[in-house]
């Protein structure tokens, strides 16, 4: 199935109009404010594409597409769109912010590890989670976008108080966030010999290395970002004393909320105080609970979000104070350690990555998965995103998402009973070291394997500017996007959004026929597939691939309709009353920009070139039967 991303944008749009808007007002949030995560994706469903795609945009009501308006005539005409959207971001926020005016970052997806674990706490439900952190980051950057370019637009004085209360609880919302994810940063130190230094060892070297190999190895390949961690960050004193030893491995990423005994984040009060007069609104840092464990789900979570802080539409409109720019400063340094170690992990031996041998085990959470493997593969892109990407690079990450793919079932058949449909159907569950300190022990559900695999597919292809590799990513995305096309719900409140596995996986593992109600909407996943869409957009704006062979092929062609062209502009002109004389400005006309699209689009400068010399041919036989004629 080819992706049309623009008609598959209109598309979910209308679904999400038509399941999330009752008489013009936002209604998807059903969670009673326990999910702030579900919350944030629903919200961004909208405001994601209507911020980064020009064609989708909803804030200037002059200006908004036909098919736009169109696709979301449910939620409201062209003046009230915008107006809905306003009330629906402020809406969210009210939702979550505590009693204390300070913004709330409840998980909603927390589960017990097992029906005899008890019942979630009150304490447990009210976590902040790095997922939320990360969405809140998207979703308030998205938000201040949306109201730059709309309070110009509006006059209505209702709209603009909501803006304005809108702005500030964004303003203190992105901070809070950010200052969340630099508490939920962390750093594992351990020795050679433990659990998990046996575990990093094999997934290092298997059977190639021995332990004092591997560490030597790690030590040499890691030494400077070990050196840059331990004078760059302020971890603690037992965290930088064990950095030291060089005879011991690490790890670094984000935990799963923030990090126990993690310290408080210095904030410039002047500055912090501003929202709602109060500087504890902004800075309350309570007590973190969560293991000091990179987790590698939540990590790449956490580097989806904070490369959003300083993307150019960011800089671009100047969405940060001065403030939020110094915590920007600290989570981009973060940001590329965390990248520059997980790729060099990766890729840590050049002869056989360990991320080609699949599934990835977890060292700290002893779990292993192709999910993590995913996630590994997406921190991967996000470096090769960063820097220049070699083609051995590339190719050997497309041969990686191609096995993923039919690892995943999703380019292969699903057998009977087949275990794989547990990476889809439950999904993968992530155990949140030190929830048991409030309770139960509990773990996080992903089942977005899909939707995650195809977003990353796109966005690898729009790194490669190979063939061979552009090629096969571009029919690799298209295989996982038929397989998530097919997973839409197709009857009930939810119909057209996701996520029905049953569609293409029917029936369960246990043999037990698919349930016949319809499934719930799963905003996790529809906000993965409108991200998807969002980049595949990105993709078919970029310029294509210059082939040399068809650049050299239509050069030569070029060379001979000039040649022909000169010639026949030469022969003695037809009582033909200028007809020969228009053919020949167009023939010339057409060469011309043949040659201006050389460079940049050789193939479609062959095109053109063959279409000149045929005309040319066209007219040199006219000519011969006129001579034959006389």
């Amino acid at each position: 199935m080819r992706i049309k991303p623009r008609q598959h944008l209109l598309d979910i749009w209308q679904a999400i109009a038509r399941h999330s808007f009752h008489h013009g007002q936002w209604t998807a949030g059903t969670w009673d404010g326990e999910n702030s995560v579900a919350d944030a994706e629903g919200l961004l469903c909208l405001l994601y594409p209507a911020t980064e795609l020009r064609a989708f945009r909803l804030d200037d009501p002059d200006n908004t597409e036909e098919d736009v308006l169109q696709a979301l005539r449910k939620a409201g005409g062209r003046l009230d769109l915008p107006a809905g959207v306003v009330d629906a971001a402020a809406e969210f926020m009210r939702t979550h912010t505590g009693d204390d005016k300070s913004p709330t970052f409840a998980g909603g997806y927390f589960c017990p590890v097992d029906d005899t674990a008890g019942e979630i706490t009150e304490a447990q439900r009210r976590l902040g989670v790095v997922d939320s952190f990360s969405m809140s980051v998207t979703l308030c950057l998205a938000t201040l976008g949306f109201l730059k370019g709309y309070e110009v637009k509006t006059r209505r004085d209702t709209v603009r108080e909501t803006i304005a209360e809108l702005r500030e609880a964004a303003r203190v919302r992105l901070t809070a966030a950010m200052v969340n994810l630099l508490r939920s940063f962390t750093v594992s130190v351990f020795d050679a010999d433990s659990v998990q230094g046996r575990t990093l060892t094999d997934l290092l070297g298997g059977d190639r290395l021995s332990q004092r190999h591997a560490l030597q190895r790690f030590q040499h390949r890691f030494g400077p970002l070990r050196a840059t961690v331990t004078e760059s960050l302020h971890l603690g004193i037992d965290v930088e004393e064990g950095l030291r030893d060089d005879d011991r491995f690490f790890e670094i990423g984000w935990a799963w909320s923030v990090v126990r005994d993690a310290p408080a984040v210095q904030l410039d009060e002047a500055v912090a105080a501003r929202p709602y007069g109060v500087a504890e609104t902004v800075v309350a840092q309570p007590d973190g609970v969560a293991d000091p464990v990179p987790s590698l789900y939540f990590t790449v979570v956490a580097l989806d979000g904070i490369q959003d802080l300083f993307s150019e539409r960011t800089l671009t409109l100047g969405l940060l104070d001065a403030q939020q720019q110094q915590l920007a400063e600290a989570l981009r340094l973060r940001w590329e350690l965390t990248q520059q170690f997980w790729s060099g992990l990766a890729r840590f031996d050049p002869d056989r990555w360990p991320l080609e041998d699949i599934p990835w085990r977890a060292t700290g959470q002893r779990l292993e998965s192709e999910y993590l493997s995913l996630s590994v593969a997406a921190i991967l892109v996000h470096d090769l995103m960063r820097r220049r990407a070699t083609d051995d690079d590339l190719v050997r990450a497309v041969g990686v998402m191609e096995r993923l793919a039919e690892r995943g079932r999703i380019t292969s058949r699903m057998a009977h009973d087949d275990p794989m449909i547990r990476l889809h159907d439950p999904g993968v569950t992530v155990p949140l070291q030190g929830s048991e300190r409030l309770g139960p022990p509990l773990h996080w559900r992903v089942n977005d394997f899909s939707a995650q695999l195809l977003k990353r597919t796109v966005q690898l292809r729009t790194l490669s500017r190979g063939s061979v590799a552009h090629d096969r990513l571009l029919r690799l995305a298209e295989d996982v996007f038929d397989h998530v096309w097919r997973r839409r719900i197709r009857d009930g409140e939810g119909l057209g959004l996701w996520d029905n596995v049953q569609a293409v996986h029917p029936g369960p593992a246990t043999g037990v026929p698919a349930p016949s109600t319809s499934p719930p909407v799963s905003w996790s996943i529809t906000e993965r597939v409108v991200e998807a869409m969002v980049q595949a957009h990105h993709m078919y704006r970029q310029p294509p691939i210059r082939s040399t062979g068809v650049a050299v092929l239509a050069q030569a062609l070029l060379s001979e309709a000039a040649q022909l062209l000169g010639a026949e502009q030469m022969e003695p002109a037809p009582r033909d009353d200028g007809k020969r004389g228009l053919q020949l400005r167009s023939i010339e006309a057409k060469l011309g920009r043949a040659r201006g699209l050389l460079d940049a689009q050789p193939g479609t400068a062959c095109a053109l070139a063959l279409d000149v010399l045929g005309q040319l041919d066209a007219l040199a036989r006219a000519r011969e039967a006129a001579d034959r004629g006389a």
